[in-house]
């Protein structure tokens, strides 16, 4: 007879094929987990990622909802929670949930109280974008920085410090930043695109390729992605005829 696998040997392989985008894979596994451990938090917010990117948003909340339910301190459950019902426009739903992860957040010790610590990354990230806007990237990124600082789960914050990273040549930092985004949000199409970015700008066409590929299961529709794809084939083309 077979033995099943043992809970810990199903969240593995369900955390791996989850960073690998094996989403199918991921979510036999963890299903399978949260059977036989529905009281494990962790599982539950994997769930939910896999759900999310699946398409399936309603179950993704649901999982989500457990994972925040089981840990109600649990800051990247209630911020997978917020993004995904921000995708489906329930925007003060998600404003709550962003709240809700923002006390947890202050609860673990933070300088400043949540509500104050939100406005103030938000003041640095405004004006971050009025330096970008006046041509003037060192001065953008040095106020991004202190955003992230404040708020490192300000995750469209951190991909506007990757993206001015990219714009200034420092590839490996924001290569670095925005790899972090998607640890904690894998399904951040911009945050995706703008890595792939990263790694063509740094001659990595591979690399590249593989994160656009990825931005187009995740969106099919991305034009932004497919002109970026189209970039990447002209480069190989004119590489051959060199």
């Amino acid at each position: 007879m077979t033995q099943e696998p043992a809970v810990e040997q199903l969240i593995a392989r369900g955390r791996d094929a989850l960073a690998r985008s094996q989403y199918l894979s991921a979510l036999d596994d963890l299903q399978a987990a949260a059977t036989q451990r529905p009281g494990f938090a962790d599982v539950q917010n994997m769930l939910g990622l896999c759900l999310s990117m699946l398409g399936r948003a309603d179950e993704a909340l649901a999982a989500f909802g457990r994972a925040t339910e089981l840990n109600p301190g649990y800051v990247e459950a209630h911020v997978n929670q917020a993004i995904t019902l921000n995708d489906l426009g329930r925007v003060d739903e998600a404003r709550e949930s962003f709240r809700r992860a923002a006390e947890a957040d202050e609860a673990k010790g933070g300088r400043f109280p949540s509500a104050a610590a939100a406005r103030i990354a938000n003041l640095h990230r405004e004006l971050g974008d009025a330096y970008e806007q006046a041509g003037a990237p060192e001065e953008a990124v040095a106020q991004y920085r202190a955003a992230v600082g404040i708020r490192p789960q300000f995750l469209d914050i951190r991909t506007r410090l990757g993206r001015t990273l990219i714009e200034m040549g420092s590839l490996d930092e924001a290569a670095a930043e925005l790899e972090a985004v998607l640890d904690q949000n894998p399904g951040f199409a911009q945050a995706r695109a703008n890595l792939g970015l990263a790694r063509f700008r740094a001659g990595d066409l591979d690399a590249a390729e593989r994160e656009w590929r990825r931005c187009l299961q995740q969106q099919p529709g991305n034009a932004q992605v497919s002109a970026y794809l189209g970039m990447l084939e002209r480069r190989r083309g004119e590489a051959r005829s060199a």
